[in-house]
């Protein structure tokens, strides 16, 4: 029961975190430096993409991480 908690929060965490993104790109990047908004599903992608250059995926919230919270 506590690992599908984890699992629940690490996906809220996730889509809280596309928000976010989405919406400091918008506010920011597009009057920086000219270029169009993103959509939510977009700011997603960039997430991912992020977790797989920097081994980070949702601030070091590995699965390991959290199978040892125990």
């Amino acid at each position: 029961m506590v690992v599908v908690g984890f699992i629940a929060l690490a996906i809220a965490l996730c889509l809280g975190l596309s928000a976010l993104l989405q919406w400091l790109w918008n506010i920011t990047i597009t009057r920086i430096f000219g270029v169009r908004e993103i959509t939510y599903w977009e700011a997603f992608r960039l997430l991912i993409i992020a977790g797989i250059l920097f081994g980070t995926p949702a601030f070091g919230l590995t699965f390991e991480y959290l199978i040892n919270l125990h």
